[in-house]
Order: structure tokens, then C-alpha cells, then sequence
């Protein structure tokens, strides 16, 4: 298991206590002093949280740490729940061109610009997304319908009808979702 980044800014006293704990407690444990060591740490990391007595402008992944006594065992149960949050919350969200799409909300947003998606749609999206070829109708009706494509319907059809006219209206972009003659697919 990959072990979290904890830096801790500007608070001395607790970094001792955690490095003595760090085997026991998961995490790689950093002091940093300064602003600019600080900035230059992060840029090292993609996984941690910064743990400071005072919130810092313009600087993401804190937990300040300021009501104090406090419990060790709900600090390192609240500084888990904020990984497993980071980590669900990027694994949610994807880009697709110039677009980014939220799973968990099922909103396509670009700018200022957002529309929401039903999930068959979402699901359109991310499947047309994964492939640099144009997708089939009768694999769009397998894989994302579960219908036997031998099965004659125009669910398909229809459904990237709606979308792109939903996209079209919200975005003005009719070069999203193109149809070529062996199937769709997104530029």
C-alpha cells in the first residue's frame, strides 16, 4: 500500500510526535519552515495534506489544526477520511476534449457552461471516450445497453440524437459526438 504525504507546516513540536510514529501510522511524515520550502515540497507530491495551525492563502490539501487537546486516534481517523475523499473525488472526474465530465453528479461542464447528463448518457460519453475509432451501433448496444445487437432497435440512434442536441444547445459544439459511416465517435 502506497503510504500518504503529511506536511507539517510551521508546528515543530508535532512533527517530533509524528515522526516517532510514523511506522505505526502510515503516513511519510515531512517538517517544512517556510513558505517556499513548503511550495517546493507539494511540487515533489500528488497524495498529501498539508497540517498547519493557521490556513494558507492560495495553497490546496490543508487540515488546520488549531482546537486543541485533541484525540490522536479521530486526528488520524479525520486525515484518513480526507485521503479516501481526494481520492474518490479524483477518480470522478475525467476530461473529455474540452470538456470535464463529473461521475458523481453526472454534469458536463466547460467554462462556465453546464449540462447535466442522464447516466445512459454519461455513460455514452465515457464508452465513445475510451476508443480512438469510431464505435459500432450494434457494440454501443451491447456494451452500454446489454442488448443482443442482433436485436433491431434505434435506442442508439436516438439517444446520441438527444445528446447532441442537448450538447449543441448548451455548448454550441455540433463536432462533439461525429457520425462516421461504421459507427460514432467523440473528437
Amino acid at each position: 500500500m502506497n503510504k500518504q504525504n503529511l506536511i507539517i507546516y510551521k508546528f515543530n513540536l508535532f512533527y517530533k510526535i509524528l515522526k516517532e510514529l510514523e511506522e505505526n501510522i502510515n503516513f511519510n511524515i515531512f517538517e517544512v519552515s517556510n513558505e517556499t520550502n513548503l511550495k517546493n515540497k507539494i511540487s515533489n507530491f500528488k497524495n498529501y495534506l498539508i497540517i498547519t495551525t493557521t490556513s494558507l492563502e492560495n495553497i490546496n490539501n490543508q487540515f488546520i489544526l488549531n482546537n486543541f487537546p485533541i484525540n490522536f486516534f479521530k486526528l488520524i481517523e479525520k486525515i484518513n477520511i480526507y485521503f479516501l475523499k481526494k481520492s474518490f473525488n479524483e477518480k470522478s472526474e475525467f476530461i473529455v476534449g474540452k470538456y470535464k465530465i463529473d461521475l458523481n453528479s453526472r454534469v458536463m461542464s466547460q467554462n462556465d457552461k453546464v449540462l447535466k447528463l442522464t447516466e445512459k448518457e454519461t455513460n455514452i460519453i465515457m464508452y465513445l471516450s475510451k476508443s480512438t475509432n469510431a464505435v459500432k451501433i450494434d457494440a454501443l448496444q451491447s456494451d452500454v445497453w446489454g442488448y443482443n445487437p442482433k436485436l433491431e432497435t434505434h435506442t442508439v440512434e436516438t439517444h446520441i440524437y438527444r445528446l447532441r442536441k442537448k450538447i449543441i444547445k448548451i455548448f454550441n459544439d455540433d463536432k462533439f459526438i461525429i457520425s462516421k459511416k461504421n459507427g460514432y465517435q467523440i473528437t
